[in-house]
């Protein structure tokens, strides 16, 4: 075969130096992984490089662009079947700060359908509580018991009693709060097991519950009580909750498999570490909202200016917004699982 190895070289060479450039990027970062377009990007390369050695082997007059070409086809070959199990050590700042904002991204249909949800059921119980007052005592489990009866006498309690619980009280309380939410968020997603029936149950009526108090207190025109006591813990507390909505009803599409011809094992195999990371995820919002519900949530004014709390809570909220909608982490293809070349 006869070629013009200097019209080769020109054309093929920038090939070869993003080959190189990618593999130099990967020895600097060996914890990086690659992204499904940039790995079949990388096979690509490979596979020309490859070629293009085979083409020149029997040019003994280029024994320099020969090994140049071996040593660089040899590295893209050690890249993508190396069998050093490297990325697999857990880190934390990683996972939550890249992975669980990543994953959230790839199912964030199913959050949008967990909110939708929860919203219906706010409508449905804050409509309740305009047309009839009883509906929340008919409505309300005992562990609510407290929000029944008149909001303005709770909340002139509460501000003559702010910061009476004392520091062992409060960090009790957060535990508490910590132990309910994190249950509750794991019924959400086990209940997904019902085929996502019980998840979108707990949703409604996690709702309707939201929805009584909240218009309780605004008829009784205690509305900025309301958002100095719910916001700055309820800015993270009430998205963990739809997150683990979300993991719910992303284990039913799962099992009911419409449109995935998959196996049913497969399907859950697939989504198993998505979960996994979800979850976890929400466990740290929880705490977190559990310790500001605690230690700043339960001080009310004069101890700390409503206008304190709720400033506090929009920084949450927004802060939220960009981790879960932008985050660190570059996203690979929609929907695609990150892979290493």
């Amino acid at each position: 075969m006869i070629i013009d190895l200097p019209r080769f070289i020109a054309a093929e060479r920038p090939s070869w130096t993003e080959l190189e450039t990618t593999l130099d990027r990967l020895q600097a970062q060996p914890d990086r992984q690659l992204a499904l377009d940039e790995a079949q990007r990388f096979h690509l390369l490979y596979q020309k490089v490859s070629a293009d050695l085979g083409r020149i082997a029997t040019f003994a007059s280029e024994p320099e662009l020969r090994r140049y070409l071996e040593a660089l086809t040899a590295r893209a070959y050690a890249e993508i079947h190396e069998t050093r199990e490297r990325g697999r050590r857990f880190r934390p700042a990683r996972w939550f700060f890249a992975e669980f904002p990543r994953v959230f991204r790839r199912h964030v249909g199913a959050f949008h359908v967990s909110w939708i949800i929860t919203l219906v059921g706010v409508l449905f119980g804050g409509f309740a509580v305009m047309l009839d007052d009883e509906a929340k005592e008919a409505v309300m489990p005992a562990m609510f018991a407290n929000h029944l009866g008149d909001p303005a006498k709770r909340v002139a309690a509460e501000e003559s009693s702010a910061g009476d619980r004392g520091a062992g009280g409060h960090s009790t309380f957060a535990s508490q709060l910590m132990v309910n939410n994190i249950g509750v968020s794991i019924k959400a997603v086990a209940l997904g097991l019902t085929y996502g029936l019980g998840t979108i149950v707990l949703l409604f009526y996690n709702g309707v519950i939201l929805g009584l108090v909240a218009i309780d207190y605004v008829l009784a025109g205690q509305s900025v009580f309301l958002a100095g006591w719910l916001l700055p813990h309820g800015v993270i507390e009430s998205p963990a909750i739809l997150i683990a909505g979300q993991c719910g009803l992303v284990l039913g599409k799962a099992l009911i498999g419409h449109g995935d011809r998959a196996p049913l094992t497969a399907r859950l195999r697939a989504i198993g570490p998505d979960l996994a990371t979800l979850i976890g995820g929400v466990a740290v919002m929880l705490v977190w909202a559990g310790l500001v519900e605690s230690f700043l949530s339960q001080y009310h004014q004069p101890v700390i200016p409503y206008a304190v709390k709720i400033a506090f809570g929009c920084v949450e909220l927004a802060v939220l917004s960009w981790f879960l909608g932008s985050g660190r982490a570059k996203d690979g293809a929609p929907g695609a699982e990150e892979v290493r070349a």
